[in-house]
């Protein structure tokens, strides 16, 4: 189950992210009964967790909170089921991200959840060889997407 929550005040193609998240866990293996929730919160909101869970001042686009360490599964083990947490997105911050990178803005909220996704499923990026799986990874999938759409 994936919900979806804009408390953002933004409007937000929902029904979008819903499919897309549905996509990335099915690419990566995930169980299909499997939970995600992502909640989209105004850029006030997002500074307020950024400060308190990671310590850093001011809004951030994503974060991630984990909950049952969930990992996409070999090629001989069974697909994963439980809980895999929230991904936090703010739509303003995606925005400002989105003139950065020259995607727009639909592109952005795309790209993040899909980070956002993957660091719940344990992916990192601190270290260069991880970085490098994690964004390559990010931009296989965001390919996929798009060619889907």
């Amino acid at each position: 189950m994936i919900d979806i929550n804009n408390e953002s005040g933004t409007e937000i193609d929902e029904k979008r992210l819903q499919r897309l998240a549905f996509f990335i866990l099915e690419q990566l293996r995930i169980h299909p009964k499997s939970e995600l929730s992502v909640l989209l919160v105004d850029e006030q909101t997002m500074a307020g967790y950024h400060e308190k869970f990671m310590g850093e001042p001011g809004p951030t686009d994503v974060l991630s909170f984990p909950m049952d360490e969930l990992r996409p599964p070999t090629d001989d083990e069974d697909a994963p089921e439980g809980l895999l947490g929230d991904v936090v997105l703010c739509p303003a911050q995606a925005a400002l991200e989105a003139e950065k990178s020259g995607r727009d803005v639909d592109s952005e909220l795309d790209y993040i959840l899909t980070h956002g996704v993957l660091h719940l499923l344990g992916f990192d990026h601190a270290t260069y060889p991880d970085h490098k799986v994690m964004f390559d990874l990010t931009e296989r999938l965001i390919a996929m997407w798009d060619r889907l759409r």
